[in-house]
């Protein structure tokens, strides 16, 4: 969804595990935690905090 990336919680290399909070997307005045479907590794970070977000936007990649 498209939107304000208002908090990233994690950084690349950081292990995560299954429902934890990635990052908030601020989005139609209301705050979306995005959580990790699986437990994983952060492989790629590709938006900062304050980036304004297209629809399907890449955030982060996990492996």
């Amino acid at each position: 969804m498209p939107g304000l990336l208002v908090r990233l919680d994690v950084a690349e290399g950081d292990r995560v595990e299954a429902g934890q909070a990635l990052a908030v997307v601020e989005a139609m005045k209301m705050e979306n935690i995005l959580r990790a479907e699986k437990s994983g590794t952060v492989a790629a970070v590709q938006a900062q905090a304050g980036d304004s977000l297209a629809v399907d936007q890449v955030i982060l990649e996990l492996e």
